[in-house]
């Protein structure tokens, strides 16, 4: 299977999935990253040298390619949203994708919520052109320091429904990616320290009966 992680940002990916696709890539499925923003000029103490540190954390979860465009920063709203979705199109078709996974379109971030809804919107490709992999599965994720922020309560907040197992192990290398993004990690109690995002691995999988868990909200599967 054809893994597509869809995220505003880099270290997105690495604090919504990466475990998940160390596991996925050990297993022999293909993962790749789309970054929609790969630069962080609205951003406090995070690192200058973002691609390289991307390209480094990818390496140690073993991602088989990453796409990056250059829409700005914490501006994502600012953007046609046609623009968006036909740059996610494009990554779609070259990377023949049969799994998308993005943000939760109730995060408290911009950008997140506007790669939701591009990446929504992008996958009803298949329904367009026979030439493109017909989707199998789409699922939201969360990323600690947004997702858990969303102060709207009229909105449907995250509710996993589905729980990988990811162990100890997949844990700690999700860590060693995230630890590769320069002023991205902060002490602890705040959500993107060493303790929460273990703590919330351990937490979501005491809900699964799992030993150690990546949580998402699949809204779309496709039966096989």
């Amino acid at each position: 299977m054809n893994y597509l992680i869809v995220v505003a940002h880099p270290d997105d990916e690495v604090l919504g999935a990466g475990a998940t696709m160390y596991k996925l890539k050990k297993q022999g499925h293909k993962v790749a990253v789309v970054t929609m923003a790969n630069h962080a000029a609205a951003r406090a103490n995070i690192s200058a040298t973002l691609s390289e540190d991307q390209e480094e954390s990818m390496k140690i979860l073993g991602v088989d390619k990453i796409y990056t465009a250059d829409f700005p920063n914490i501006k994502m709203n600012t953007v046609p949203h046609l623009e968006l979705v036909q740059f996610i199109e494009k990554c779609i078709e070259d990377f023949k994708a049969e799994v998308i996974i993005t943000h939760h379109p109730s995060d408290t971030n911009n950008d997140h919520v506007m790669t939701s809804y591009a990446a929504q919107a992008a996958a009803r490709l298949f329904q367009r052109r026979t030439d493109i992999v017909s989707l199998k599965e789409f699922l939201f994720m969360e990323v600690l320091s947004s997702t858990e922020w969303s102060f709207d309560s009229s909105a449907n907040r995250f509710t996993p429904n589905c729980f990988v197992e990811v162990g100890l192990d997949g844990v700690e290398k999700k860590l060693e990616a995230l630890f590769k993004y320069k002023g991205v990690m902060r002490d602890y109690p705040h959500p993107r320290s060493y303790e929460a995002l273990k703590g919330l691995a351990a937490y979501r999988g005491c809900q699964a009966g799992c030993n150690y868990a990546e949580a998402f909200e699949c809204v779309f599967k496709r039966g096989i």
